[in-house]
């Protein structure tokens, strides 16, 4: 059967191509949707209008018209649709006045006839649709349709293709989701027919590559079923070449040995103070890398005490790193001797490649990589740092404390804040790996590696585009489930959705489909640099909860009403306190304070309050999270509150109760001390915020839901 129906796809699309066209006529679009079950109104093509007449009488009751003809893509603007039309008279008449309509439009269109289709039934408007972005390849759209689809692009996406359950989801992602379930007394549409649609136009386009764009608008959906009142399909003018891909062992065994080499060469180190070469040389020597180093310079005989080689093939032994710090024109002739020599990686510093319009340059090194076996780190990049090894193969500043945090950006400058973030926060971090123009190695590289490192507990990239984001979220899907990954990504533009041929298209911007597929893939997109560098910082201080409920103990009222509204902001739940716990949180506060959540203990508390309010937040297995709002009071400093939640917090920790618990401290200078001092103890805090300790935490639970961890999906 599934042979069958792609051989009748094929053979029309190869009659397509043949006569040159991209854009399929309605009855052709017919074809396709019945051999996918793609739920369509009877209709017919009539050549004349005495077919027309018949047609109409055959399917009783009113009808629509549509102009047919290769050359008219956008039917209505034409003029070419007339909806309602009932009885010979009025058949002739809508017959005539489309064929009028369209030669006005495009006096040279070629016109094969008339489209007489059965009339829907009114029900809610959809689309469902696929484009071929270019990241991503094959993605499959849904939102609501008709003349809303434009003005409100209320659309939701996913890589194609789909199965039933993330078919299903997609109908609950759009923001007018309720609509769909049915208000002010409207019955609910056929959800499952809705998403058959979806499965199966993404099921289309993923058997044919050549097909860039479908589009059913509008899918008309009621209580019985779901029916595509127009079906649109472009082929694309080429299909892109395959990147080449390698195997997840290859790109272990590579990364292995670039992130733990033995031995490292550096290819233009210099003596020369202010050279690249000098600083990449010193930072290696400097920052203690244990393994060889050996500089390459054929000017030199000896270099910071080091002997140095002409070439890197005279270079004895293995190498693992050829680190090239030599202006752009010698890199591709360097590059070859690398090969020759058998070395696996090469981290290319130098600038002047595609970035600057050298794309032929760059090309060259690629092939001359690919033919050697070599994968390239770079080019334009600030080179990288795995710290486990003291390796700093940079000319920056370097960089030592050990942590369980890697980073990695596609620019220099975004690199240099993580340095300068890291060092002021204290954040040990795994490694720093700069991008650049990502000729070769890119983010599905290094997510596959550090998935699998022991030292890396938590994976943040800043990046302005993918290169394969299919690959992306294959690497991201097998690294989620055991650690978090954050993404920046930078870039919010629609660029190329005009050109676009299809309403689906012109709603797929850049950044529509990466907040849709980035979500899908179980990462955590944060909304700027600093969340996520916050949220790196965070999540492998904060324990993983356990549920849902979350509570605010708070001393003061306005904190806790801000703190509220960033745990709705955040998509997290506030717990319902039950009778019960309610009378206890009471027994330890004010008559003047109030229980409920937020659990309000006023501001003049002593520090036992606090001790004794977080103590039953810990202590309660139906509490999951804590939220912690403390105001700077002479009653209770804020070291006294650092140091009694800290001890606290590592109190039922010893007794095997670990419970996310981050805090937002107001006050004078003295709670950024309190909150470092928490910082350092397992307890996420903050000065001067409230929005910022909820959105680590909402980091966290996005992270566990998406891991699998709290159930719900992501």
């Amino acid at each position: 059967m599934a042979e069958d129906r792609m051989l009748r796809v094929r053979t029309l699309l190869d009659a397509v191509r043949a006569e040159g066209r991209t854009a399929l006529t309605a009855p052709e679009g017919k074809v396709i949707a019945d051999a996918y079950a793609i739920a369509v109104p009877g209709e017919e093509l009539a050549t004349d209008v005495d077919e027309a007449v018949a047609y109409a009488a055959r399917f009783g009751g009113p009808v629509v018209m549509k102009i047919v003809s290769p050359d008219i893509l956008h039917k209505t603007d034409a003029g070419g649709v007339i909806v309602g039309v009932e009885g010979a008279a009025d058949v002739r008449a809508a017959f005539h006045k489309i064929v009028e309509n369209a030669r006005a439009y495009d006096p040279g269109a070629r016109i094969e006839g008339v489209q007489v289709q059965e009339l829907l039934p009114q029900g809610q408007e959809v689309i469902v649709g696929a484009v071929t972005d270019p990241t991503f390849g094959k993605v499959v759209a849904f939102g609501l349709g008709g003349v809303l689809v434009e003005v409100l692009k209320d659309v939701t996406f996913r890589l194609a293709p789909v199965d039933a359950d993330e078919a299903l989801s997609m109908l609950d992602s759009i923001r007018a989701a309720e609509i769909l379930r049915g208000v002010r007394g409207a019955p609910p549409v056929d959800r499952w027919a809705i998403a058959e649609q979806i499965r199966r136009v993404s099921e289309l386009v993923a058997d044919f590559p050549e097909i860039a764009e479908v589009d059913l608008n509008p899918v008309i959906a009621t209580p019985e079923g779901a029916v595509a009142a127009d079906i649109r399909v472009i082929l694309a003018d080429s299909v892109p070449k395959e990147r080449r891909r390698y195997t997840r062992e290859e790109i272990l065994t590579s990364m292995r040995r670039l992130m733990e080499p033995s031995s490292v060469a550096v290819i233009g180190a210099s003596n020369e103070q202010g050279k690249i070469g000098n600083s990449v040389m010193r930072n290696l020597v400097d920052g203690g890398f244990a393994g060889e180093i050996h500089p390459v310079n054929p000017k030199a005989d000896d270099i910071q005490g080091r002997k140095a080689y002409k070439s890197v093939t005279d270079v004895p032994g293995e190498v693992d790193v050829a680190v090239f710090a030599i202006p752009a024109k010698f890199v591709a002739s360097a590059l070859e001797e690398v090969g020759r020599k058998g070395i696996p990686n090469a981290v290319l510093i130098p600038s002047g490649f595609a970035e600057t319009g050298e794309h032929e340059l760059q090309d060259e090194i690629v092939a001359i990589a690919e033919r050697h076996g070599i994968r390239l780190l770079g080019p334009n990049i600030y080179g990288y740092y795995s710290t486990w090894q003291d390796l700093c193969a940079t000319f920056c500043t370097p960089y030592d404390v050990k942590g369980g945090v890697a980073l990695t950006s596609q620019s220099g400058g975004i690199g240099m804040a993580i340095l300068g973030f890291a060092r002021t926060t204290k954040t040990g971090v795994s490694a720093i790996v700069g991008l650049g123009n990502k000729s070769d190695l890119d983010e599905d590289d290094l997510l596959t590696w550090f998935g699998e490192d022991p030292h890396t507990q938590c994976i943040a990239m800043h990046l302005e585009d993918l290169k394969d984001g299919r690959a992306f979220v294959e690497a991201a899907r097998a690294t989620v489930p055991k650690k978090p990954v954050v993404v920046l990504k930078a870039g919010r533009t629609a660029a190329g959705a005009k050109a676009a041929g299809s309403h689906t298209g012109a709603l797929a911007g850049d950044d529509a489909v990466y907040e849709d597929i980035l979500k899908q893939a179980g990462v955590i997109r944060a909304p700027g640099l600093n969340e996520m560098l916050e949220y790196a910082r965070a999540l492998p201080v904060l324990p993983t909860p356990k549920g849902d409920n979350i509570v605010i103990i708070t001393g003061a009222g306005g904190s806790g009403v801000l703190l509220s509204d960033a745990v709705t902001d955040n998509g997290l739940s506030l717990m319902e306190i039950p009778p019960d716990l309610d009378a206890s949180f009471r027994a330890f506060i004010p008559p003047f304070g109030a229980a409920g959540n937020p659990v309000d203990i006023t501001g003049g508390e002593p520090p036992s309050t606090y001790e004794a309010t977080i103590r039953l937040g810990l202590e309660d297995p139906r509490i999951h999270a804590l939220v912690l709002g403390y105001w700077h009071t002479i009653v209770t400093p804020p070291m006294v509150f650092a140091e009694l939640t800290a001890r606290v917090v590592a109190e039922f920790r010893e007794r095997g109760v670990e419970k996310p618990v981050v805090a937002s401290l107001a006050g004078d200078v003295e709670v950024e001390e309190a909150c470092q001092y928490l910082y350092e103890r397992g307890v996420v805090a903050y000065p001067y915020t409230t929005e910022k300790p909820v959105a680590v935490l909402g980091a966290k639970y996005r992270w566990a839901r998406a891991a699998g961890l709290l159930g719900g999906g992501s």
